[in-house]
């Protein structure tokens, strides 16, 4: 069912020009569906703020639950901010205490950029707990992208992420670890993943702890894992949610970095994901930025736009039909009350009955 616009949140509307089915609040309100309520802290850097917005709300929306979605978006401090994000927070983003008040039958958690080597050490961490916390006892489900759930699982299990030799990044492929759990119902059992990280937890520390892995990848590690329960928690070590050409901006941004001096190394291609097409034309420009790095002479446009064309999607499918079930399994569970976290006669520590 559609996401509701019960705000004047940009987003919608830009969802609405790419064709999603948004519902104004007045149609909305004429019809007999459940409504269900789902936050959304966003913890992304101001470059990604928006399009963090619409990549789940986008997630969210697809979903073909019996349920109209109102998505919350709020966010924490601790994080820089420029002047216009900071304008758009205040203006369209409820604060915590607002959340907290109103309860949530789901919390979707973003990724974030980082600063130190131990993420206790980020000045985001103390609200970014207070939220962990608040949500554990509060929240029906809660899920997490890439250092979200690095972050959660340090501070549930205490298990740090391990800094890999290289930058995880590209497109990968997975494998179904579990074809019986609920989330992973009716879902390829092989299918993409996009990662951009250079950390890791691996899944014989997860499994040490009691999570439950059910997708993960030879080259990549695990993507999904869940809570011990089976539910509460849900864990993405990849970026389901990103959209075709978000790798693409990732690449021209370090392109751009290498071109400024702010670091030695030319980038890789982000693996699987540019055809043998445009990556020659991405090695034509290479030879392009360095010249023109070494001369203090003009930079060509990155030619992303020569390559639009040639980028695949090969995720979204499976990451529609793994919130589909998330936010099915959230429904059936989660009590009429969105301040309360289950409806009577549901276990905790057992929410499925598995």
């Amino acid at each position: 069912m559609p996401l509701v616009a019960h705000t004047d949140l940009p987003t919608f509307a830009r969802l609405k020009e790419e064709g999603e089915v948004i519902l104004e609040v007045d149609r909305a309100s004429h019809q007999d569906i459940r409504e269900m309520h789902i936050g959304l802290l966003n913890i992304m850097p101001d470059a990604a703020l928006e399009a963090t917005e619409r990549q789940f709300f986008r997630l969210v929306g697809a979903c073909n639950q019996i349920a109209q979605f109102h998505v919350h978006p709020f966010t924490i401090d601790g994080l820089p901010r420029g002047e216009a994000a900071k304008a758009h927070i205040a203006k369209y983003y409820e604060p915590f205490e607002k959340i907290k008040q109103d309860g949530l039958d789901a919390l979707i958690i973003s990724g974030a950029n980082v600063t130190h080597p131990h993420l206790p050490e980020e000045d985001f961490w103390q609200p970014l707990t207070e939220v962990f916390a608040w949500a554990k006892e509060n929240v029906t489900s809660v899920l997490c992208s890439c250092l979200a759930t690095h972050a959660l699982i340090e501070y549930c299990y205490g298990i740090e992420r391990t800094r890999l030799p290289a930058k995880r990044w590209g497109v990968y492929a997975h494998r179904l670890t579990t074809r019986t759990h609920p989330l992973v119902a009716e879902i390829n059992t092989r299918f993409d993943v996009p990662h951009s990280r250079f950390n890791e937890i691996f899944q014989k520390d997860m499994e040490a702890k009691g999570l439950k892995v059910l997708a993960a990848s030879p080259e990549a590690g695990v993507h999904l894992a869940v809570s011990p329960d089976g539910f509460r928690i849900v864990f993405f070590q990849g970026h389901p949610e990103y959209d075709d050409i978000s790798l693409l901006k990732e690449y021209k941004r370090e392109v751009l970095r290498y071109h400024r001096g702010e670091v030695d190394e030319y980038p890789p291609f982000p693996v699987n994901y540019f055809t043998p097409e445009a990556q020659r034309i991405f090695s034509d420009y290479r030879q392009h930025v360095i010249a023109a790095r070494e001369t203090g002479g003009s930079l060509d446009e990155f030619p992303e736009n020569q390559v639009l064309e040639m980028i695949d999607n090969t995720w979204r499918d499976t990451a529609r039909a793994v919130f589909d079930n998330w936010l099915g399994k959230v429904y059936q569970l989660t009590n009429q009350d969105r301040r309360l976290p289950f409806m009577d006669g549901i276990d905790p520590n057992n929410p499925l009955g598995l």
